[in-house]
């Protein structure tokens, strides 16, 4: 039986489980909410919500106010229960994508990540992830991070992951981006177990 590629795990993923099956589920994502709220992006900025999966967060940007939301995932599954869900109506733009390939046709002024960067185990992976990341957020722009912090899970949804802190995080984005805050924090599963998480924000020079 051939490995499945990384599109159709995340689809195995979202189609087999509802929204509260998966770890990384929060009924609000107040933290990523008010990550955001201190970077001061405005209301008609562009958003990216990397690896966004069935994430509410666009659900509550829009609540908000925000007018310009991009999700852009793996899984076509994803992305299609989150459109659907908010309706044709809602300012959200759903794009099925590799981070590490992809190449946008736009610019951001904030980048999102929860828990996609920690993924990227291999070197080659990573420096494609940064290399979008700066094909991707308009300089002066922000960019909000957050992976699994040294103490925190090996492993996730059947994945080896990389952990990383407040050092690693910075000198993997480098010279081009400039460190505003971080922390961690505890997330709590669903089924009640607790994932050590790292946080940075990001401001791109230039």
């Amino acid at each position: 039986m051939s490995t499945p590629s990384k599109s159709e795990h995340w689809d195995a993923v979202y189609g087999s489980k509802t929204e509260t099956e998966v770890s990384w589920f929060e009924v609000v994502p107040q933290r990523s909410l008010d990550w955001i709220a201190h970077s001061g992006v405005g209301k008609a900025d562009p958003i990216l919500d990397v690896g966004g999966g069935i994430s509410r967060l666009p659900d509550h940007l829009v609540a908000a106010g925000f007018a310009d939301v991009s999700v852009i995932d793996l899984s076509a599954e994803a992305i299609q229960r989150v459109l659907a869900r908010l309706g044709p109506s809602a300012p959200v733009h759903g794009i099925v994508g590799d981070i590490t390939t992809w190449r946008p046709d736009r610019r951001y002024r904030l980048w999102h990540d929860r828990a996609v960067l920690h993924f990227l185990v291999d070197d080659e992976d990573r420096q494609a992830y940064r290399r979008t990341l700066l094909a991707a957020l308009e300089p002066g722009g922000q960019a909000i991070i957050a992976t699994f912090a040294p103490t925190g899970p090996e492993r996730c949804s059947g994945l080896p992951v990389r952990r990383y802190g407040k050092t690693d995080l910075e000198a993997f984005l480098g010279d081009e981006f400039a460190p505003l805050e971080s922390d961690e924090f505890d997330h709590v599963t669903p089924a009640g177990r607790v994932q050590r998480f790292h946080v940075g924000r990001f401001r791109r020079g230039g």
